[in-house]
């Protein structure tokens, strides 16, 4: 098995007759109860080998990191705002259009700036045993990547990583077409040392591109990394020594953020977050829950994650083809994180974040290219790992019970194989604080108004970082799920719980207007609401009821408290989809 049970040595120095008898008749045991685990897990890929002999090498970066004067632009991670203007402008402009990331910028910072220190001081105390570590390939993918961007980061990995840990640095071109990545992008990188450049023969997305420069890999342990990052000092020890410690454990470094625009480094030094998702299956960062600060022994001890962003993470090569790779029916990119950390937890495995590890990580603007298959990827992610749960996902999502999304025959056998654990225990054992929705038939989907025809409840915060504190409108209903989907449940809330953090229906004192607050525990009176059997939607707290109104002077149709009457513009009901 991964991990100890599949690293007993056997007993030394048997004693003589019945002592030896017995000590046989427990090791027969032992061996019999290995067998059963074995086959509870089923048949796996390949099995840890025996302990790792020490390595001699040397334990300095790669490449040494060459000074740079302390005045440089960025030269310590701060924000740098050019003052341009006219051609300058435009050029930078263009850069920003063309890439979703500041170039004209980057390409005036060294490649080999220094960042400023973001670790917990306690992870500068740790000693590490460099020579029982496994080694790493580290795998890069791109397609398209401005030339300051892709450099800075193969030169932040040669600069920080020991050399005894690096086996190489793979670089993956997903067929790119721009000049800079073809002829000239292999004449930089060799005379690098320890660094690969393979290229695709046509345009196969993140998923397969990963794929392909790990079926190259040399290393015992697979590093992804996006292909416009900064690795911060002492990034890679933390993440090999856990896996030295736990085969079976995924772990993914500190996400710092570089600001896309400046590129100012803004990481810190605090409790980083935590992945999850919402039930769109949107990827979510959180704050660490209670019960796993209890179990942590240490604020440098690794954190589990129920999910992980995806483009930065460390894990063995056995364990990774062992738990399948990636799922190869999924395009281009997006929701293959979701899906691998589903998979990582449900078939064994743990996911972590590693405190004392950080990397940097430029968040472009917007996707540089379309993200056109990750509703078909999230699909293929619901289909084989959701059971029923994937209901809810639907609700929210109407349009991707239409999507093609493949065959996942093998992926389901791949399931069945590994005899991995159903959603129900993913949900009550990893992610508890995630709420399940009830979705009671006739009482979830469109909230719609009988007296205004084809008008629902609507809700569109201005970003995704700020959903709280904006009204409720009512809009034409589209069917669509999203900013029109909302649950009443049997607390008397009406939850808009397509987003996360969840937030429900509120009333603020002396306010006749519905705006949106987080959901409590114990549904606060401000937040209750009684579905009437004729379809009036009576606010607990006012005694008033909900009224679809045109605003004065305007076309925009709202919500609003008014007295009881038995006007049709006060009766309300759900609809899961639009006929």
């Amino acid at each position: 098995m991964w991990g100890r049970a599949g690293r007993r040595c056997c007993p030394r120095g048997l004693r003589r007759g019945r002592a030896t008898l017995l000590a046989l008749l427990a090791l027969l045991a032992l061996a019999g109860l290995s067998a059963v685990l074995r086959a509870r897990r089923g048949a796996r890929a390949a099995e840890p080998g025996p302990p790792r002999a020490r390595r001699p090498g040397r334990r300095e970066p790669v490449l040494p990191r060459p000074p740079i004067p302390a005045d440089a632009l960025g030269s310590r991670g701060e924000a740098v705002r050019l003052q341009l203007r006219d051609d300058e402008l435009r050029l930078q402009e263009e850069s920003v259009e063309r890439n979703q990331i500041n170039i004209y910028l980057s390409d005036r910072i060294s490649l080999h700036r220094r960042l400023p220190e973001r670790r917990n001081p306690l992870c500068m105390e740790k000693k590490y045993e460099y020579e029982n570590f496994p080694t790493t390939s580290v795998v890069i993918a791109f397609y398209n990547e401005a030339w300051s961007t892709l450099l800075r980061t193969v030169y932040s990995v040669l600069e920080t990583s020991p050399d005894m840990l690096l086996e190489e640095v793979i670089l993956v071109d997903d067929y790119s077409d721009r000049e800079h990545l073809k002829e000239r992008l292999a004449t930089e990188l060799s005379g690098l040392p320890k660094v690969r450049l393979i290229r695709a023969n046509k345009r196969e997305g993140l998923v397969r591109a990963r794929l392909l420069g790990a079926s190259v890999a040399k290393g015992d342990v697979l590093t992804f990394l996006d292909c416009h990052c900064e690795c911060h000092e002492g990034w890679l020890e933390p993440l090999l020594e856990r896996i030295h410690e736990e085969e079976s454990a995924v772990v993914c470094p500190v996400i710092d953020v570089i600001d896309w625009n400046t590129f100012e480094y803004l990481g810190n030094s605090g409790e980083p977050q935590i992945g999850g998702f919402d039930w769109r299956l949107v990827f979510t960062w959180h704050t660490v829950p209670e019960r796993e600060r209890t179990r942590m022994k240490s604020p440098i001890d690794v954190i589990r994650s129920p999910t992980m962003a995806g483009g930065l993470f460390a894990v063995s090569k056995k364990y990774f083809e062992y738990l399948g790779s990636y799922d190869t029916g999924m395009e281009v990119w997006g929701g293959e994180n979701i899906e691998f950390s589903f998979r990582i937890w449900q078939c064994g495995g743990t996911l972590e974040i590693h405190p004392c590890s950080h990397v940097g990580h430029v968040f472009p603007k917007k996707a540089p290219y379309s993200r056109n298959k990750a509703l078909a990827n999230s699909v293929r992610a619901a289909e084989v790992w959701m059971d029923e749960y994937k209901e809810l996902y639907y609700h929210r999502n109407p349009h991707a019970r239409l999507e093609p999304f493949g065959d996942v025959t093998e992926r389901r056998e791949l399931r069945l194989k590994l005899r991995c654990k159903d959603f129900r225990w993913f949900l009550d054992n990893v992610y508890p604080e995630l709420h399940v929705p009830e979705d009671t038939p006739g009482f979830f989907g469109m909230l719609q108004n009988k007296g205004l025809k084809n008008y629902c409840f609507d809700y569109n915060p201005p970003s995704e970082n700020q959903i709280l504190g904006h009204h409720v409108t009512l809009y034409q209903c589209h069917g669509l799920g999203q900013n029109q989907f909302f649950e009443y449940t049997s607390h008397n809330e009406i939850r808009y719980n397509t987003q996360q953090p969840e937030s429900c229906v509120s009333v603020a004192a002396g306010s006749d207007s519905l705006g949106m607050e987080l959901c409590k525990e114990t549904t606060p009176e401000e937040q209750k609401f009684i579905l009437q059997k004729d379809g009036s939607l009576l606010h607990v707290q006012s005694k008033k009821c909900v009224q679809a109104e045109r605003k004065p002077l305007s076309d925009i149709f709202v919500p609003l408290l008014r007295d009881c009457n038995n006007s049709e513009h006060q009766k309300w009901f759900f609809k899961e989809r639009v006929v």
